[in-house]
């Protein structure tokens, strides 16, 4: 018997997470579709220790990742919970990077095949965490992008690390610096996914191929359109029988292997980000791109870049905190307050 006893699956009472074991199959699914399947920080703890249960369990040989329902595999971290708690503490956002670390360590050395089922589209760390994975099948209506430079952050939880060893630096930089979608069958191409699933269908025959609109109309369910992920599955369970037929200990030290450079460039560049990211969180590209985010508006890029231009901050708010107050001595005004906040002097 091994000293290393594993649970049931019912036996975690997991919150947001869904977690399932059987014929020699982990099912981890992100439970979280009112948000578009964004991990919160209790997710992240979540499934790392899901990873964790599946990669020392012996009677699991794969694992598969996804989402709950059509809309989102992932969008990476919500946003929402950033806005409202690490920009307020910044330096909480250490302590998150150490879980959000940890979640893709779990998967990256689990030493499992680890399947990424795209059910829907997965944005920012979302395409992280697909990347983590070992192979990737995605549903044709879903998408693949990156949105950090949109909402006041960087992608350097494995996108920046990992995109250029998979797509190649001219089409990581696109990726990254553009934030387009990258539709199911351009994300093939690229080599962002292993396998196109069709996943629309009109009046219950599948389309291969489907046009934007066709998509559209398939996710409103309008005019006999639909999402069906059957095709999907049958994507992946062929992927894990193929999977399951082969020898355990050669699996595990083949993925360990090809996990050099993606090893590599993670952790020569992760604790930096995890303090840079941090530490930017004090600034006002966080606080506005993520505002605007909440409060559905677009960000006012061009602003900022108007600010530094005119010699001015475009880091903090009201300016550097330069100002000292004669009548009351408070120190560390910013430069653009006309009135000392301690005491109501005019500055």
């Amino acid at each position: 018997m091994s000293y290393f006893q594993t649970k049931s699956d019912e036996s975690f009472g997991f919150k947001e997470i869904v977690y399932e074991k059987g014929d020699w199959v982990a099912r981890v699914t992100i439970n979280r579709p009112y948000n578009y399947n964004a991990y919160s920080t209790l997710a992240l703890e979540e499934l790392a220790t899901a990873f964790r249960d599946a990669s020392f369990d012996d009677q699991v040989a794969v694992i598969v990742f996804t989402g709950t329902g059509t809309r989102a595999f992932c969008t990476g971290g919500d946003v929402k919970e950033y806005e409202a708690n690490y920009t307020q503490v910044p330096r909480d956002y250490w302590k998150y990077m150490g879980l959000f670390k940890a979640y893709i360590e779990s998967i990256v050395n689990s030493g499992k095949p680890v399947i990424a089922r795209l059910n829907g589209m997965a944005v920012g760390g979302g395409n992280e965490s697909q990347l983590a994975c070992d192979l990737s099948v995605i549903a044709e209506h879903a998408y693949i992008a990156q949105v950090g430079t949109n909402v006041g952050s960087v992608a350097c939880g494995g996108s920046t690390q990992w995109l250029p060893i998979t797509v190649g630096d001219r089409r990581a930089r696109e990726i990254l610096m553009l934030n387009e979608h990258i539709p199911a069958y351009q994300a093939l191409e690229w080599g962002l996914v292993n396998r196109v699933a069709p996943s629309v269908t009109k009046d219950g025959e599948f389309i291969e191929h489907a046009s934007p609109e066709q998509i559209k109309k398939g996710q409103k369910e309008q005019d006999g359109y639909a999402i069906n992920l059957s095709k999907l599955d049958e994507e992946v369970d062929k992927l894990v029988q193929k999977l399951v037929n082969k020898f355990p200990e050669c699996t595990r030290y083949t993925k360990q292997n090809v996990n050099f450079w993606k090893d590599f460039a993670w952790h020569q560049t992760v604790g930096h980000a995890r303090d840079w990211l941090s530490i930017h969180y004090t600034s006002w590209e966080p606080l506005e791109g993520m505002q605007a985010f909440v409060e559905k508006r677009p960000a006012n890029y061009v602003k900022l870049r108007e600010l530094a231009a005119a010699g001015k901050s475009s880091e903090f708010m009201w300016g550097p905190y330069s100002q000292t107050c004669s009548g009351c001595g408070a120190k560390g005004i910013p430069a653009e307050f006309s009135y000392c906040g301690a005491c109501g002097a005019t500055l």
